[in-house]
């Protein structure tokens, strides 16, 4: 299968819109069942000012939320696809640029040192691009994620000994959503990466925290440890946007690594509730858009 570069860069620029504007499915039903099990008056009503939120802006095509975020496109390629990969970068970044000065989006993006905004959600390695290959054969797939700083905010790292064991993990964790509370946005979607090495380990909680509600982890360890910092997190009693209540978190996913025998990376990434994203298949049959 020739990949069409074209559609490539049509694609990235409709799923950073699509991504801005409506909310996955599986977000949607967190939300519900958040409501459902929500004891405080006070968190209920957020919850219910989120949802709205939420039905007015695909029911209008307007933005979720005013930040267009870090654009971040992770690519998956199957067997037996052409395609120049430096060609590819270039289509998606053309796509994401269109999206911001065609729609218009408002670009959040700027250097580092002087804040420079060019003004088309573009700059230095950004968007970010990530690649990975699959054994699906003819196979591409474009995943979306215009990640907000309020939850981008929300990163931390720490280099665990093995001594600290799943008891360090934890409290990690726990320690790093009760000091960012309402900062990030909450009920939020907890990335947790463990293992690797430090990059990787970050990696991992930003793939974690980009999964879809109601996945698991494929590592049986890990999955245990996403129910056990769950029920944790969601007893700190932060509630929506911090002001208290039951739902602080929609879920912890955890993914993990294998590391060194002498240390055992943490990291955390979070997402905020707007947890937005949108993905594209592309096969020889064509281009298939959703979640």
């Amino acid at each position: 299968m020739k990949l069409d570069l074209a559609a490539v860069e049509e694609t990235a620029k409709h799923l950073y819109i699509q991504a801005l504007k409506i909310l996955p499915p599986d977000i949607k039903d967190g939300f519900k069942r958040l409501d459902a099990t929500e004891t405080d008056p006070t968190a209920k009503s957020i919850l219910a000012t989120m949802i709205k939120n939420i039905d007015v802006a695909e029911d209008t095509t307007n933005l979720l939320c005013q930040d267009t975020g870090i654009p971040i496109y992770n690519i998956l390629i199957g067997r037996g696809v052409e395609v120049d990969g430096h060609a590819l970068k270039q289509a998606i970044r053309k796509g994401c640029e269109r999206a911001t000065t065609e729609h218009p989006l408002r670009s959040s993006v700027v250097h580092p040192i002087t804040r420079v905004n060019e003004q088309t959600s573009c700059g230095i390695k950004v968007p970010v691009i990530t690649i990975d290959f699959s054994d699906k054969d003819e196979f591409f797939e474009m995943e979306m994620i215009p990640k907000g700083s309020g939850s981008e905010n929300g990163s931390f790292l720490k280099m665990c000994i093995p001594a600290e064991g799943v008891a360090g993990i934890k409290t990690f964790v726990v320690d790093k959503v009760m000091e960012v509370g309402g900062r990030v946005c909450p009920p939020t979607i907890v990335g947790v990466g463990v293992g690797g090495t430090s990059d990787l380990c970050t990696k991992l909680a930003k793939k974690a925290g980009a999964r879809p509600l109601g996945s698991v982890c494929d590592d049986p360890e890990g999955a245990k440890l996403e129910k056990e910092l769950s029920a944790a997190v969601n007893m700190l009693g932060i509630g929506p946007q911090g002001l208290g209540g039951d739902s602080t978190a929609f879920a912890v996913h955890v993914e993990t690594a294998a590391t060194h025998i002498t240390m055992n990376p943490v990291a955390v990434n979070i997402m905020c509730h707007s947890a937005r994203r949108a993905r594209a298949t592309f096969t020889p049959k064509g281009v298939e858009i959703g979640f």
